[in-house]
């Protein structure tokens, strides 16, 4: 098995590319060891010291790490822990609860702003924060603002403002005039 890394944005989060499929559907994020109850995968990297954030998408898993820790400390413990996990066949999401899809649900008045908020999100921003190692999923719709959840080696990156304000804020209001403001949510 040969495990890829790659940098993001973000430099307390490396990317890393096992060649295989980590999960079927959606993501999951764990920003915690204790959020990481469902995941034999997470935890088994949360036993590393000094991980902080683990986020899984489809075929790549980001680890952000402590600031007092160096990488060329703990990326070989954490291949270790990749490479132990997949070769030990167990699963990387216990139980049979499907991965979420991200966005949250939102019914009312804004119904149809919100799909297509939605589906913008998904054709063109998902895809793109994806191949940096996250994800940015809706989290609300009130006024003219859309609310977002940023995940994985989007949380806490130092360029996600201007990812938010310049990207994602002008690409809404342009497609759509009833976005006026874009914010991050912590969740």
């Amino acid at each position: 098995m040969f495990i890829q890394t790659e940098s993001t944005p973000n430099p307390a989060t490396l990317k890393f590319l096992p060649g295989q499929t980590v999960l079927e559907a959606g993501t999951a994020d764990f920003p915690s060891a204790t959020a990481s109850f469902n995941s034999p995968l997470a935890q088994r990297l949360f036993a590393v010291d000094g991980v902080t954030g683990i986020f899984f998408g489809t075929d790549f898993i980001t680890v952000t790490k402590a600031d007092w820790l160096e990488w060329d400390h703990l990326k070989p413990a954490l291949l270790g822990a990749i490479m132990e996990h997949f070769q030990s066949g167990e699963p990387v999401m216990a139980g049979s609860e499907p991965a979420a899809s991200g966005h949250a649900d939102h019914d009312g008045p804004d119904e149809e702003i919100v799909g297509q908020i939605k589906e913008l999100l998904d054709t063109r921003v998902r895809p793109a924060v994806a191949q940096d190692g996250g994800d940015i999923t809706f989290h609300g719709f009130d006024r003219g603002i859309v609310y977002l959840h940023m995940q994985g080696a989007c949380a806490g990156c130092p360029s996600s403002t201007l990812t938010l304000k310049m990207g994602i804020e002008n690409l809404l209001r342009h497609y759509i005039p009833e976005v006026t403001e874009v914010r991050p949510v912590a969740v």
